[in-house]
């Protein structure tokens, strides 16, 4: 497989501030302004949900990829995330994104580990090392026989 990767998307305009995002053979998402601004949409993915879901996506199959290959035994992997997005130098961005992953272990001895697993996650996530938001990770671990 070569090292450059390629992932071509579309956005077609739709109506007043909604659109539909596509990419060949996935589901089609409408997207829209978010309502907190001007002529927003509520009720419709915005380019902000999709950018800190991106980062937070990463960060499950990551930590996936590298649970699997260190034999990490555990039951669950949630993360909930929140993005801020602010005006910094007089332009809006997401200035950071908190990412609350939450994981399930079989064993109290497995703690340590898990947690060592969900910070190399976020060092090797290609969609956090690409954006400048400043990432906050506040892991929750819980023991379940």
């Amino acid at each position: 497989m070569d090292d450059d990767h390629y992932y071509k998307i579309n956005v077609k305009w739709d109506k007043e501030r909604i659109g539909t995002l596509s990419s060949e053979s996935l589901p089609q998402i409408r997207v829209a302004t978010p309502p907190e601004f001007a002529k927003g949409v509520p009720g419709i993915w915005s380019p902000e949900h999709l950018l800190v879901s991106s980062v937070t996506v990463c960060l499950m199959t990551t930590f996936l990829a590298i649970a699997e290959n260190s034999s990490l035994p555990f039951k669950s992997f949630d993360c909930e995330a929140d993005g801020k997005v602010e005006k910094v130098d007089g332009k809006w961005m997401m200035s950071e994104i908190e990412l609350k992953p939450r994981v399930e272990i079989t064993d109290e001895k497995y703690r340590e580990k898990t947690l060592r697993i969900i910070e190399k996650s976020e060092k090797a996530c290609l969609i956090s090392n690409s954006v400048k938001s400043k990432i906050l990770l506040n892991p929750t671990l819980s023991v379940s026989v």
